[in-house]
């Protein structure tokens, strides 16, 4: 029975990756991917580099997360249309682009630190 469980925490992750990786296209994904590690975080059987891995996922969709929220603050003057030829608003586009730029490179290094160390059976922190 306990076998069963560490193959089903590793398909856990290894789905979690596979969401996370997906995550970089759609915030859903990312609310998936965050789920299926928690089972393996707060599960009192699971190794401990397993339980490594989930909440390293789940620390990451968070902060990808925030940083997105943040990236798309920037893109709100776009909204209103009186101030589209102002300078200042294609300021902010810029900078909403370098943050999104900065939050998906986040992600994606995440995503590969994860993995290579999954791989490897080691914890990631």
């Amino acid at each position: 029975m306990a076998q069963d469980k560490v193959e089903q925490h590793r398909r856990y992750i290894i789905m979690a990756y596979v969401f996370m990786f997906l995550a970089l296209l759609t915030l859903v994904t990312g609310l998936i991917a965050y789920l299926l590690s928690a089972k393996v975080a707060h599960s009192t059987q699971a190794e401990v580099w397993i339980q490594a891995h989930g909440v390293w996922i789940m620390r990451s969709v968070i902060l990808f997360m925030v940083m997105a929220m943040f990236a798309g603050l920037w893109f709100i003057p776009l909204a209103f249309y009186a101030w589209n030829a102002s300078l200042w608003v294609t300021g902010c586009t810029v900078a909403g682009v370098i943050f999104a730029f900065i939050a998906w490179m986040y992600f994606f290094n995440c995503f590969l630190k994860g993995l290579s160390k999954y791989f490897k059976k080691k914890a990631v922190f």
